[in-house]
């Protein structure tokens, strides 16, 4: 079946900003979707200059997100769907303003600066019935969908131990007190909100130990640190894991940790097997079952599955991807927005793709940590009656 393309916007990711450029590449690789207009900073200037670059109609360059939302829901050509690539501060009034305009949002993680904004989007998601996507992107990636699948499929048999960890080194000195915008925006609790590194790339982490396990934490032993004198937010992050299935984690996140560049690698052990994939080595996954030799599965070579198949799209020993993990994302998200927009079922994908539920699960986890370090790593349970 033949589809248009999904017509967005963005706000955000305007002249230098990293991720807005990232999202813009992979919403292109599998052409499901069209940039149209945007408000792309808060600078109106910059935002004019950033749309024209793009060949956004000056006409649909916005400099206010809410004027952006209102008019282009009475365009009869107007966006189908908002990419929110701001930073963290901002991204429950944007989602906001375009869930009531009954338009699909697709958010930049982690979803808001607190559990409370959390909790309140979800019930906005709600009552619009619009689609809402989080882009933990590490969830799009081939051999994390055959690693999910090896787990549900119970090659591992019954889950004991999971280690997840990301360590990058980019903030081991003061960045931010230089012209460095990404440091300075995401070590300032004002825009980053209240976590650092715990944030930023620990809720990846986190959301790629419940995608692969299928299981939720219940409980975190955390312990936080700024190593970088006066840095606001926490540069490193220790935290023990106890999931709702009896399975027993540890979780790193550092960015302070010299020699790591984006070190993000997981663990998960069985009775019968364990696995291990690290993203920077995204085209192989490895398999021990007991007693036996371990294996290594390579994408699109043998023993990959099915779903990992799905999302390969060139010939095995060809290398794939962080971009190509996000293009997955994006056409997972356009088949969901196309089956809601002709009236019809979107489950095939719909529970592959990170959702609002785990945007506020997210949150959960952000506060349990930050509670439990400030309590001298006492456990701390991930509170679900928390509207």
């Amino acid at each position: 079946m033949t589809h248009k393309r999904i017509r967005i916007g963005m706000v955000g990711g305007g002249d230098g900003a990293f991720i807005g450029a990232v999202h813009r590449i992979a919403a292109r690789i599998d052409d499901g979707f069209e940039l149209v207009a945007g408000a792309l900073s808060s600078a109106p200037e910059r935002a004019l200059a950033s749309a024209l670059r793009l060949g956004i109609d000056p006409e649909r360059a916005y400099t206010s997100f809410a004027t952006m939302a209102e008019q282009e829901k009475q365009r009869e050509d107007g966006i189908q769907a908002v990419v929110i690539v701001t930073p963290n501060h901002m991204h429950y009034p944007v989602a906001k303003a375009f869930l009531e305009q009954g338009i699909h949002v697709i958010c930049d993680k982690p979803v808001t600066k607190d559990l409370n904004e959390a909790l309140a989007l979800k019930t906005l998601v709600e009552k619009s019935g619009a689609f809402f996507a989080l882009t933990h992107n590490y969830t799009g990636y081939p051999l994390v969908r055959h690693a999910k699948h090896l787990v549900d499929t119970n090659v591992l048999g019954a889950l004991r131990v999971i280690q997840v960890e990301y360590a990058q080194d980019w903030l081991s000195n003061p960045a931010e007190n230089t012209d460095n915008k990404q440091a300075k925006w995401r070590t300032d609790p004002e825009k980053s909100g209240m976590a650092g590194c715990l944030g930023d790339i620990g809720t990846h982490a986190f959301n790629l130990a419940c995608f692969i396990s299928g299981q939720k934490v219940k409980q975190v032993s955390a312990d936080l640190t700024a190593f970088v004198n006066g840095r606001r937010l926490d540069d490193n992050v220790h935290t023990m894991l106890r999931f709702d299935g009896g399975v027993k984690g540890m979780l790193w996140s550092s960015q302070v940790a010299p020699g790591n560049e984006n070190g993000l690698k997981i663990r998960l052990y069985g009775e019968k097997a364990g696995i291990e994939w690290s993203q920077e080595s995204p085209n192989e996954l490895w398999l021990s079952v007991l007693n036996e030799p371990t294996q290594k599965i390579t994408r699109a070579g043998h023993g990959a599955g099915d779903e990992a198949n799905r999302l390969s799209r060139v010939p095995a020993g060809h290398p794939e991807g962080y971009l190509e993990g996000f293009a997955n994302l994006y056409l997972d998200i356009a088949s969901a927005i196309h089956a809601i927009e002709s009236g019809a079922s979107a489950d095939t994908v719909q529970g592959l793709i990170p959702s609002i539920d785990d945007g506020v699960d997210g949150m959960r986890f952000i506060t349990a940590v930050l509670a439990s370090s400030a309590s001298n790593s006492a456990w701390q349970p991930l509170e679900v009656n928390d509207r």
